[in-house]
């Protein structure tokens, strides 16, 4: 798929990314004042943002995860990896399959909060541990945190993964893909508003946007 393409595509999407800002702000305001939640998870992501600040990068454990992200999902669309390499200055991994899902998926898939979420869930399934979900609040506060500050780092400089695909494709998706994540988790997380009215408010932000815009022209 040739760049101008995905070019068109970038713009076909950009209605969807731009409705996805005030339909999570909806999500918020709709979760209602559920405090022992929302305090765990600012307090972690907090934590992180201090650590991110004041002390050196572990830039080793962001690559490690990025170059992880590749391969899952070139295993996920039937791929294999043939070589995986990691050090603090970069990494690479050789595979047997790519798309723009594959190359840009770091970008937006939080691997470690998701890695946080799957402990968690064993755990809890195992061995009930219901009554330390502020810890799993916490932790998948700060590992959300870590990727978003990381990949905001990481962004700075020229990222081939980003420029193969065109610049404003590649932002257009990851801005997607990053509330996408949101718009779903949160519902799941908090238990209101439900997934289903999440993506229907998505879904009506987006078509009165159009709306809006064809006034326009």
């Amino acid at each position: 798929m040739s760049k101008f393409v995905k070019f068109l595509i970038g713009l076909f999407l950009l209605p969807l990314s731009v409705a996805a800002l005030p339909t999570l702000s909806r999500v918020l305001r709709a979760s209602g004042e559920v405090t022992p939640v929302w305090v765990a998870l600012v307090a972690g992501m907090a934590c992180w943002v201090v650590v991110f600040l004041l002390l050196p990068k572990p830039m080793w454990v962001y690559v490690f995860g990025h170059e992880l992200t590749h391969a899952l999902w070139t295993w996920a669309f039937g791929g294999r990896v043939k070589k995986f390499k990691v050090t603090a200055k970069g990494g690479h991994v050789i595979i047997t399959k790519t798309n723009f899902f594959i190359s840009l998926a770091p970008y937006f898939f939080p691997l470690y909060a998701v890695c946080v979420a799957v402990f968690f869930l064993i755990g809890d399934l195992i061995w009930n541990w219901h009554r330390y979900q502020w810890v799993f609040h916490f932790l998948l506060g700060a590992a959300y945190a870590f990727h978003v500050t990381l990949t905001l780092f990481i962004l700075r400089t020229r990222q081939s993964d980003i420029t193969d695909h065109g610049w404003f494709f590649s932002i257009v998706v990851i801005w997607l893909g990053n509330f996408g994540t949101l718009l779903l988790a949160l519902p799941i997380l908090i238990g209101q508003p439900s997934l289903g009215d999440a993506l229907s408010w998505w879904l009506i932000e987006t078509g009165q946007l159009v709306q809006r815009v064809g006034r326009v022209f």
